[in-house]
């Protein structure tokens, strides 16, 4: 085996697999060993189901001696964030309240991986609710590059655990950011899809109306392949959309020649670094035959700030059975969240609903115009923890600014790493698409990735 076998990508994990030149339990026992030193430090699992992923590996190797495949993840090790549901193993989503939680059924994601051969490894560490605070007895993820800085959330043991190569892959789950700031922190590709596009059967929610859950990876590729194993209709969740699923891999290398780029001239509250990355994504996909149309963001900063009230109504209807009757069990920011949601009145919750439909409609014209839209994660490339601790309203919406609104909206957006901090933090990006444009932000960021490296580097572990 590879002394760095951790970190080759899933694509080539499962090409390795394919040609018997790796077996599944080969490939898990050596990320259990990594899992078993590494994350003594990084604390990105929440559970290792270890028996059970080499049973399942071993399994899988015997279908491929056999001459059978479940498809195109046929003993890949991934982990999920805990709260999708895994039959007769806890799912907890962050919560001192569901820690004894053990579902019968998977969620239809977890399913649709294990029918593709994924052998999963555990359930990866996440904030409390999938809100924006780790609730008070879980020790929080560690950023693998810099323990200085935040590691994102909330799908935090997710960024970190496929960073460190403690997995090939993960999914995780995205309200207000919750896909994109980890795998930004976390120099990882990050895809939100068009809401619908991927079932919520079975994933506790935060915010139904504004989760989405997709793939975390190490590159847009990568993306790909588990994009197409979890996308798609569920009669288990009638919001997932009806739209035939597309051959994402296969359909990558379609580049983005001719492809109208919108560059946003107005963008506010850029620091360097995250500027020099967008600019370089602008130089990158523009050689790459992208033609950057400069094009006017409609004004965020409401949907931004009023994100919050929307999240919080919502999350107060998720949790009407424990709270406020178990208060207790809630740690106090994710308690205040659901307080501040019980409070909203119709009255209120109807501009809510004005205010989101109107941020969807500019934005549906703005796509309507490009194929392409460019923005930043964040005006404030990488935070350190010191600064994140900072939870007034207006920092927490300056840091949503670019990520909530497309929540509301519902279009998908993939976020690429592009470029590092003095401190050794990577910087990202993301492309926006319109309304179940998937493949053409994947083939998009598979251009970039063409021609840059910084979905190659690696933390200093």
């Amino acid at each position: 085996m590879p002394p760095d076998l951790h970190y080759l990508s899933l694509d080539e994990v499962a090409r390795r697999l394919k040609e018997r030149k790796l077996t599944s339990v080969e490939a898990s026992q050596a990320l259990f060993d990594r899992i078993d030193t590494v994350d003594l430090k990084l604390k990105s699992y929440a559970l290792v189901t270890r028996e059970r992923a080499l049973a399942d590996a071993a399994q899988r190797d015997a279908e491929t001696a056999a001459g059978q495949s479940g498809g195109p993840l046929h003993g890949v090790p991934i982990a999920v964030k805990d709260l999708c549901d895994t039959a007769g193993v806890p799912t907890a989503a962050g919560m001192a309240i569901r820690r004894d939680h053990v579902p019968t059924r998977d969620a239809t994601v977890v399913a649709r991986l294990r029918q593709a051969g994924a052998v999963i490894l555990g359930k990866l560490q996440m904030t409390e609710g999938a809100y924006g605070v780790h609730h008070p007895t879980v020790a929080p993820p560690v950023n693998p590059w810099n323990a200085a800085y935040w590691p994102g959330v909330s799908s935090s043991g997710s960024g970190v655990a496929t960073a460190a190569g403690l997995c090939f892959a993960s999914l995780g789950s995205d309200t207000g950011g919750s896909i994109r700031f980890p795998s930004t922190m976390n120099g990882l590709t990050g895809l939100k899809p068009t809401w619908g596009r991927v079932s919520r059967a079975g994933v506790f929610p935060l915010a139904q109306s504004l989760d989405h859950v997709g793939p975390m990876c190490r590159s847009a590729l990568d993306a790909a392949i588990v994009l197409g194993v979890i996308a798609g209709a569920d009669p288990a969740d009638p919001t997932a959309a009806p739209e035939p699923v597309p051959d994402y891999a296969a359909e990558i290398g379609t580049g983005v020649k001719g492809k109208r780029l919108g560059v946003p001239r107005n963008l506010i509250g850029m620091d360097v670094d995250a500027q020099r990355a967008f600019d370089g994504a602008v130089t990158v996909l523009q050689r790459a035959g992208a033609q950057p149309v400069e094009v006017r963001l409609p004004d965020l900063d409401e949907a931004a700030q009023r994100w919050l009230t929307l999240c919080g109504v919502e999350a107060a209807l998720a949790h009407e059975a424990t709270f406020p009757s178990r208060r207790g069990d809630y740690g106090v920011e994710f308690a205040g969240l659901l307080d501040h949601g019980r409070s909203v009145s119709g009255l209120e919750l109807a501009r809510l609903e004005l205010l989101r439909a109107r941020v969807k409609g500019e934005l549906d014209q703005l796509m309507a115009s490009i194929d392409l839209l460019l923005l930043p994660v964040m005006g404030a490339a990488a935070p350190s923890l010191a600064t994140i601790r900072t939870r007034a309203p207006d920092s927490i919406a300056a840091r949503l600014r670019y990520t909530a609104p497309l929540d509301m909206s519902g279009h998908p957006t993939l976020t690429l790493p592009g470029g590092m901090t003095a401190d050794g933090v990577p910087v990202g990006f993301q492309i926006v698409g319109r309304a179940f444009d998937e493949a053409g932000i994947l083939a998009a960021g598979h251009a970039f990735q063409q021609s840059t490296d910084w979905h190659l580097r690696r933390p200093p572990l």
